[in-house]
């Protein structure tokens, strides 16, 4: 359904009487019946006399002997001059007679457009149908203009992004104040200040008209599309240095297409083949934004409607205007939720690890579309031995300052998680790398470490939610974790517990956005997180666990309309674990005869795992790791087999300094153990632990087929 911006509440006093036929927009402008006109013209009443009936003017012209008027011309006399004599003609504006007061001044009441209430029925312009005879056209006082411009401008401005902008400019001029619309924007738009380097494209963005039921004798409005599909029809013009559609452009105001430069500058615009209604039928009306012009849109009626006026112009350029101002604004806010965009997904993971023993699941929602970025944050970091951290931060507000501030807590993480330090030892640096970012700097944050190995995870908190765990039976508990100072408070110790991990079991890791909102406390919500993950267990019964990534969805269905007043980052585990018998374990005394000991327990465990294919790749790699473990330790090594989806092998020794691949001389008698594991192995790696480092690879597990 068509918007029509005018209002029609109330009546005016003086307003023509019951018979005068009203356009449903207000409209004053009449087309007399054509039977009463020898050539078909439109005649227009005047300006400075009264509204009347057509019978009566009718009448009139057949008493005096006037022919009826056209577009810009003096109606005949109302009776108050002499019988038999023409009015004298005056300007369209001229002033009425003190007797009959004049309709068209604007009258101190409420600003509405009068609506006669026995006013005939006006065809759909929407459908293509011309108007009745007798039916007024719109605008024709400036108060109709003003009352236009005023809904027009607000419809256009009730747009926030491009799109939205330029619909409402179509929407508000169609059918009222033109019969079609095509709007240009460069291509690409600039964004603020910068300069746009090549020449100056306009793309056809959108068009808009009235549908058209019958035959316009090639005019360019049938060709017109309501809803263009941009990918396939939309058109390129390039503006010439210099030619006529750039002169016009750097003029700014709207002009009538017969005017001089608007002829030579359509063709360049919309294309030779193309034409538009003759005479003042169509406006082309540049759209100058901030800095520069950056489009322009041609407004057209059809050669059988009246044409635009001098006024329309002034209507054409205060739309133009605020279009192009919406425009400019819309382009900038993209370009800040782009950014906002870009830096909230380089701040969080782009993918989640997949560690052995463990399954990852996340989910991020911002506190708002217009905040796109804020301080929350989530991580999974591969530990030697096979272990997994686990980390959720909040940093207070949802700013561009907090993701900042989030950025660096994570990376200083990060890093310090590949020192393999206990968890309270990460919030405690974490803390002191606040207090050096500023006095305000305050999270939240909780580390977990998990083992999958020992079935075991350490946990460290500072001022966070408590996790959740959902045990396999469908129990889920709220974990008993010191709540500890925020990071940033500085002077405060923290404080690690070590929990039960069993397998199959789920830890929720979460913000205070999941559970707390102005609706409800942080312990209601997290009461209300726990019932909800226990319902949800009990769908699948007590032997299943419930899929993970269909639990984040209903961990986060639970929020309401009124719950989302902060940031929200989830991270869930699903420990799978790893079994007793898939580890073995041995410690090999620094001494020349390790490797050779090394080899022969490897193949032992390969021969218990029915793996004896691979005992060659495996033994010659244990050996050459080993090799260099001895070479420098001074400590006992130790070797890790853990056979899962892959199989892993781990030397640990005490040297902390880690091995670099080279590559080797041909007089060199050794350096050539890495580049054999980074041959023949899947994946390799070393990592520093706090007393020395591990040198870690991994080989693929033959299918069972």
């Amino acid at each position: 359904m068509t918007e029509h911006p005018n209002s029609h509440e109330g009546h005016q006093p003086g307003a023509a009487g019951p018979n005068a036929p009203a356009d449903p927009r207000g409209a004053l402008l009449r087309t007399p019946d054509p039977s009463a006109q020898g050539s078909g013209s439109t005649a227009l009443p005047a300006q400075g006399g009264p509204l009347s009936s057509p019978a009566p003017a009718e009448a009139r012209r057949a008493a005096t002997g006037t022919p009826a008027g056209s577009h810009g011309t003096p109606a005949p006399s109302d009776g108050h001059g002499p019988a038999g004599t023409p009015a004298p003609a005056g300007p369209e504006h001229s002033q009425p007679s003190a007797a009959e007061p004049d309709p068209h001044r604007p009258r101190p009441v409420p600003g509405s457009i009068p609506v006669q209430s026995e006013a005939p029925a006006v065809p759909d312009r929407r459908k293509g149908q011309g108007p009745a005879p007798g039916t007024p056209m719109p605008m024709r006082r400036d108060g109709d203009r003003l009352r236009f411009v005023g809904a027009a401008t607000r419809r256009i401005a009730r747009g926030i992004d491009l799109d939205e902008i330029v619909m409402g400019l179509c929407r508000a001029t169609v059918p009222t104040y033109s019969d079609a619309i095509l709007v240009y924007l460069r291509d690409p738009l600039p964004v603020g200040d910068e300069r746009p380097t090549g020449p100056v494209v306009l793309r056809l963005r959108r068009t808009d008209r009235i549908p058209e039921d019958r035959d316009t004798e090639g005019f360019l409005l049938p060709a017109l599309q309501s809803e263009p599909d941009l990918g396939t029809t939309s058109e390129l013009c390039e503006v010439r240095p210099g030619g006529a559609l750039a002169e016009v452009l750097r003029g700014v105001r709207p002009v009538f297409a017969d005017a001089p430069a608007a002829r030579a500058a359509l063709p360049e615009l919309i294309g030779e083949e193309l034409t538009v209604p003759g005479g003042q039928r169509a406006i082309l009306a540049p759209l100058r934004g901030r800095r520069r012009v950056i489009g322009a849109a041609l407004f057209l009626r059809r050669p059988d409607r009246p044409a635009f006026e001098a006024d329309d112009l002034l209507v054409a350029a205060q739309l133009a205007t605020h279009s192009a101002l919406g425009i400019d604004k819309a382009v900038l806010y993209g370009r800040e939720a782009y950014i906002a965009d870009e830096l909230q997904r380089t701040m969080l993971p782009e993918t989640l690890p997949r560690p052995t023993g463990v399954r990852l699941a996340s989910r991020y929602l911002p506190a708002a579309e217009t905040a796109r970025v804020g301080g929350d944050w989530y991580d999974a970091i591969p530990l030697p031995g096979s272990r997994v951290a686990l980390v959720v931060g909040d940093v207070m507000g949802h700013s561009m300052t907090s993701a900042a501030i989030m950025g660096q807590l994570r990376t200083t993480a990060q890093t310090l998680a590949g020192l393999d330090l206990p968890p309270q030892e990460v919030l405690h640096h974490l803390d002191e790398q606040a207090q050096r970012l500023g006095t305000d700097r305050m999270a939240t944050c909780l580390y977990a470490v998990y083992d999958p190995v020992a079935h075991r995870i350490t946990i460290a908190n500072a001022g966070h939610p408590p996790p959740v765990l959902l045990h396999l039976g469908g129990r889920a508990e709220v974990l008993r974790v010191p709540p500890g100072a925020p990071i940033g408070v500085g002077g405060v110790d923290f404080e690690a517990v070590e929990l039960d991990a069993p397998a199959g079991a789920t830890l929720l890791l979460y913000t205070d956005g999941l559970v707390e909102s102005r609706l409800r406390d942080v312990w209601t919500g997290i009461e209300q997180l726990r019932e909800r993950l226990a319902a949800t267990a009990q769908l699948t019964g007590a032997d299943h666990s419930p899929p993970l990534e269909a639990l984040c969805d209903e961990v986060l269905d639970m929020l309401g309309p009124g719950d989302r007043d902060d940031d929200i980052a989830l991270l869930a585990a699903r420990f799978d674990g790893i079994a007793p018998s898939d580890v073995a374990v041995w410690h090999l005394d620094p001494e020349e005869t390790a490797p050779g000991k090394a080899r022969r327990l490897a193949r032992r465990a390969l021969s218990r795992w029915d793996m004896e294919d691979m005992s060659d790749s495996v033994e010659l790699l244990v050996s050459e790791v080993v090799t260099n473990a001895v070479r420098y330790a001074s400590r006992p090594v130790s070797l890790r087999l853990l056979r899962t989806d892959v199989l892993r092998c781990e030397v640990g020794d005490d040297v902390p300094q880690l091995p670099r691949l080279r590559q080797a001389r041909a007089t060199d008698e050794g350096g050539r153990g890495l580049f054999l594991v980074n041959k023949v192995a899947r994946r390799w790696g070393a990592t520093r632990l706090s007393a020395g480092k591990v040198v870690w690879f991994e080989l693929g597990v033959p299918s069972a087929s």
